[in-house]
């Protein structure tokens, strides 16, 4: 059986599980907490998630979701169509290694206690809308990301987008999702009446409460 290795409360981590729950793959989820990534053998650089299969260890969210597709079509979750197939590319493109990694920046503040130059928030921040701006154009929410069906674009999107939104509202003050044009709300309730998103959100729950309670008794000791 394959075997999910991260935690939940990673963002990559979900993106893969929402994929194999969508497709009904079996799986077994096997915790690996925050700060004790992967070795070199399992995951060069050390990040979640990755997977174990019975061909050995494979990193990279976007690498995994391209093995599962191939691995289990059915359900697809990839359009047939060449040019569909890469509209849905572009948007886990403009995901995650424009919107979600700039955002990224600013979750040492707005998420975990820490402090941000403020010269460094300030620069992010035109950088971040640019981004946003660029994602809105490719975005479809017609009702799903890229169009009429669930695909690897939704995977991407319904974990990630919500962070940037969070983030910038707990830094600036502002939703800068919201202001770009997404309804990214609209959208998040509609994937979440999916029992695989629910069951995705359910778990990340219940691990955000685990990581606060464990920082909460590290904290009581010190």
């Amino acid at each position: 059986m394959l075997k999910l290795y991260g935690f939940p409360l990673s963002n990559y981590y979900n993106k893969v599980k929402l994929a194999l729950l969508e497709k009904g793959v079996p799986f077994e989820e096997v915790l690996v907490h925050f700060g004790k990534e992967g070795k070199e053998d399992r995951s060069p650089l050390g990040k979640v998630p990755y997977i174990e299969t019975e061909h050995g260890f494979l990193s990279e969210s976007q690498v995994i979701l391209d093995y599962i597709e191939a691995q289990w079509p059915t359900p697809p979750l990839m359009p047939a169509d060449p040019w569909q197939a890469a509209k849905v590319r572009e948007i886990i493109t403009y995901m995650d290694l424009h919107v979600e990694l700039c955002a990224r920046q600013l979750y040492p503040q707005a998420f975990f206690g820490g402090t941000l130059p403020q010269s460094f928030i300030d620069r992010v921040k035109p950088d971040l809308q640019a981004k946003l701006a660029a994602l809105k154009q490719l975005l479809v929410l017609s009702p799903y990301a890229a169009g009429d069906r669930f695909t690897q674009a939704d995977c991407a999107v319904h974990v990630s987008l919500p962070l940037a939104a969070l983030a910038s509202k707990v830094i600036y003050g502002e939703d800068l999702v919201a202001a770009a044009g997404i309804d990214w709300k609209a959208y998040m309730k509609f994937i979440g009446e999916r029992p695989a998103a629910q069951r995705v959100e359910a778990d990340r729950r219940a691990d955000q409460a685990r990581a606060m309670a464990a920082n909460k008794a590290r904290h009581a000791g010190a």
